[in-house]
């Protein structure tokens, strides 16, 4: 049983509002609010997706624009840091701001990816599961398979079965699922597979949309589309946002978000 579901996506954005203006007109997304500093969260319905005005009062250890950390809702914060530091007794366990735009609390994952911890929903105020939708987050790691047990050993998300396929085929690529999104965990160092990008940490997300057609004539008015790699089970198209950030596009394949439990938009 998973102890913690993907409910935050943060980015680091030189300009939160632009970037904030793409996601509602193109993807649906509605305002949950905004700070003094910049800051803009939205939501989908299930998640706060927050761009974070860069800068340095942040304190940020990576300040690369772009894709930055997920959140997670936690049943019990005790118990999550007590098998985090159990894991890692070094392991930095930082206070957040909270509000709409943090956790409560932050760790690390084993390869210093920021994790935002909380035990309410991130400011959303509920669970609508509707399309559009953040449906997958995808990562970039050196050790994929030590990502993977991080999330299932203090989360309880489950490995799924694209991931097993991928083990038999001796390849690194890792997948788990928490019920509601589908967390891909890829090679670093993939450079031969058709469409690999190589940007550590979080890499790209996708949605589940029900008009991918109208979605993609939209975006082409002001962005890159492309297909993605036929080979590829997820997703049928990539965009980017004003700021580079990928951002997969699925009707009809969907995502794998628990074992064995597709979701698609069809």
């Amino acid at each position: 049983m998973t102890t913690g579901r993907l409910r935050y996506l943060a980015y680091l954005s030189e300009d939160p509002d632009m970037m904030a203006d793409f996601y509602i007109r193109h993807l649906e997304l509605e305002e949950l609010g905004r700070s003094n500093e910049g800051d803009v969260s939205l939501t989908d319905g299930f998640y706060n997706i927050t761009f974070l005005k860069a800068r340095m009062e942040l304190g940020e250890p990576d300040n690369t624009i772009g894709l930055h950390h997920v959140g997670l809702q936690v049943d019990d914060m005790d118990r999550v840091i007590t098998k985090y530091l159990d894991r890692a007794p070094r392991g930095e366990v930082i206070e957040e701001g909270g509000g709409l735009h943090f956790g409560e609390v932050r760790i690390y994952d084993p390869e210093c990816r920021a994790v935002s911890l909380s035990t309410g929903d991130f400011g959303v105020g509920g669970e609508t599961l509707r399309h559009p939708r953040l449906a997958h987050i995808a990562y970039n790691a050196i050790d994929p398979t030590l990502v993977l047990e991080f999330y299932s050993e203090l989360f309880g998300f489950r490995e799924l079965g694209t991931s097993f396929e991928r083990r038999r085929d001796n390849r690194k690529n890792r997948f788990a699922g928490d019920g509601f999104t589908n967390l891909a965990i890829h090679p670093y160092y993939n450079g031969s597979a058709e469409g690999h990008e190589q940007r550590f940490g979080v890499n790209h997300i996708g949605f589940l949309v029900n008009d991918i057609e109208q979605k993609l004539e939209n975006f082409a008015k002001e962005t890159e589309t492309a297909p993605r790699p036929a080979a590829r089970p997820y997703a049928e198209y990539r965009v980017r946002d004003p700021e580079g950030n990928g951002v997969d596009l699925s009707k009809t394949k969907g995502w794998e978000i628990g074992l064995g439990k597709w979701e698609n938009a069809a």
